[in-house]
């Protein structure tokens, strides 16, 4: 049902039981109140009855128990920062009414084993983790990535994401806290953190949100695991015919983890890791792309401590990025990045307060922004823009401890050649160096906000490479040349994660564009996506459909992702 029309009388009442958990400021049901819970930070944009905002674990509890027995669909949502519109609904051709779940009010984190693991709630953020154990030097799973500013935790361990960390890999683990909708349609709370919280579900809840609970009653179970201790020796393999990591890989599907929504996730308990005390950067320039291959194969094979991070960035992107990212790396730079879910906040009321006046444009906040950022000096350091200059390929690479000596000296004798080079950065070159790769992907989005007259649109692919293949930079046919205005590539370098951006010419077809790259992803044996989820933009293949039936068998939380049925008993 869209939320303009009218409600059914089921509808209605699902809605009053909502407001008598929650009180009625926090359902919303308006078409202009729910606008920015219904789009999707990049794509997607759907109809909903409400969107119910609770505040406590128990008061979640009660939510999904009532839209489940008002047979209606649940959809969970943390910061809505995806980027396949994978947290918010597609369409209006659901079968039944259509409750979104946002879980930003129910943070909470709590460091367990003298930090080396934590417990997170819903609503926590990687800014908070990192914040939380920075004064006890520890580092989290994951560190925020180019698209996801404000990424929730548990939205990490639901959808495999990140991976930029190349000594820990995506987000994972298999102790967890969460509810399932069995077959029967009864919601059933299952505890699987390891944790002695009893077996009555409202006392189980208060208690993980309380933190009632003492290091006595956790349990260290050898048979699950709270990050993927194999990963390292997992990327390290570079003659391996499949990739390092994609989000349909059968090996990361137990649970809660790469369950797309198909569960409601009220805790999860994550590895921590030590923080690098010692930390040296490299920017790396290079015309010819084996160079980059030659020198990943050194480092995955040889190395005896693996790198931080290796970011690749094309000089199309760099193009880009220094022109339409400048407001995000300067908002970073000067504002600190834990402002940032405030700032997008702020900017989602003010385009939902411009959409109510006929005569003002839908995108004046991001004219705003770009007009304040083209006001401001070249931000870059000198030595990346002369490498732009120089060179079509770039790597960011980040080494700690002994790792720093081995690319120090890998790189002393591998550069520079006839066509590449390299620089050990100062801290504050190395800072913008990571920030501006950071930035990458939102400046997609403002070029398109700004110049929809000469793009149809963007197509976004998010590809994970063969570990053994060597031809990485892409080189498109004639054809699908002919159809684009630009381009924009990124990538997680050493485990062959790519996102790559189509800025398509007016007139042309993205579905068919998309289709097309589809096939020739096919043909070279890649796997997509790799760390964005399918959302509703990607076919989830037999194993992610499998994990989602067996975890959700009536299909009532989160239907039609992966291109699935969106229909009751995924009828």
């Amino acid at each position: 049902m869209t939320p303009s029309s009218d409600p059914t009388a089921a509808g209605l009442r699902l809605v009053r039981n909502l407001q008598e958990i929650l009180g009625a400021g926090n359902v919303l049901t308006g078409s202009r109140q729910t606008k920015r819970y219904r789009t999707g930070f990049r794509f997607g944009s759907g109809d909903a009855l409400a969107v119910a905002k609770p505040s406590s674990l128990r008061e979640l509890w009660h939510v999904v128990n009532a839209c489940a027995r008002a047979r209606a669909i649940v959809i969970m949502q943390a910061a809505n920062t995806g980027l396949t519109g994978g947290s918010t609904p597609d369409g209006d051709d659901y079968d039944r009414d259509v409750v979104i779940v946002s879980t930003v009010r129910m943070g909470g984190i709590r460091p367990i084993r003298d930090g080396r693991q934590v417990v997170c709630l819903p609503g926590s953020t990687l800014f908070q983790l990192e914040d939380m154990l920075a004064p006890m030097g520890r580092e989290p799973h994951s560190r925020i990535g180019s698209s996801c500013i404000g990424a929730s935790v548990l939205g990490g361990v639901c959808n495999n994401s990140g991976g930029a960390l190349i000594q820990r890999g995506p987000a994972f683990t298999q102790m967890t806290l969460f509810a399932r909708i069995g077959d029967d349609g009864v919601v059933d709370l299952v505890n699987h953190l390891g944790i002695d919280l009893g077996d009555d579900p409202e006392m189980i809840l208060k208690t993980i949100e309380t933190g009632a609970y003492d290091e006595a009653d956790i349990v260290d179970d050898e048979e699950r695991t709270c990050s993927d201790h194999d990963y390292q020796n997992h990327v390290r393999d570079v003659d391996a015919e499949t990739p390092a990591r994609f989000n349909n890989d059968p090996r990361r599907l137990f649970e809660a983890a790469g369950s797309g929504g198909h569960v409601v996730v009220f805790a999860v308990r994550l590895d921590t890791f030590p923080h690098d005390e010692e930390i040296a950067e490299f920017y790396l320039g290079t015309n010819d792309p084996a160079e980059l291959s030659a020198f990943r194969r050194q480092v995955l094979q040889h190395f005896r401590s693996l790198p931080v991070e290796g970011e690749y960035i094309h000089s199309s992107a760099f193009a880009l990025t220094e022109r339409y990212g400048k407001d995000t790396f300067l908002a970073i730079r000067h504002l600190g990045a834990k402002r940032l879910p405030g700032l997008f906040a702020l900017k989602g009321r003010f385009d939902a307060l411009v959409a109510c006046v006929p005569f003002l444009p839908d995108n004046l906040s991001d004219r705003i922004m770009q007009g304040v950022a083209d006001l401001f000096p070249p931000h870059l350091p000198r030595r990346l823009y002369e490498y732009h200059e120089r060179f079509e390929h770039h790597l960011i690479l980040r080494m700690s401890g002994e790792g720093i000596a081995e690319a120090r000296e890998l790189l002393g004798r591998s550069f520079p050649t006839s066509n590449g080079d390299y620089f050990e950065c100062t801290p504050d070159e190395g800072a913008k160096a990571f920030l501006h790769r950071f930035a990458v992907a939102g400046a997609s989005i403002r070029f398109r906000a700004l110049h929809r007259d000469q793009i149809s649109d963007i197509v976004a692919l998010d590809v994970a490479l063969r570990r053994n293949d060597e031809d990485w930079a892409e080189k498109l046919p004639p054809e699908l040349v002919a159809k684009v205005v630009g381009v924009s590539y990124c990538a997680h370098f050493f485990c062959h994660v790519f996102h790559r951006d189509y800025l398509l010419k007016p007139g042309c077809d993205p579905v068919a564009f998309e289709n097309a790259m589809w096939a020739l992803l096919d043909e070279r044996r890649a796997e997509y996506p790799a760390e964005h989820n399918v959302g509703h933009l990607y076919q989830a293949k037999p194993a992610l459909v499998r994990h989602y039936r067996e975890l959700d068998p009536t299909n009532s939380l989160n239907p039609g992702i992966g291109r699935t049925s969106k229909n009751a008993d995924w009828n």
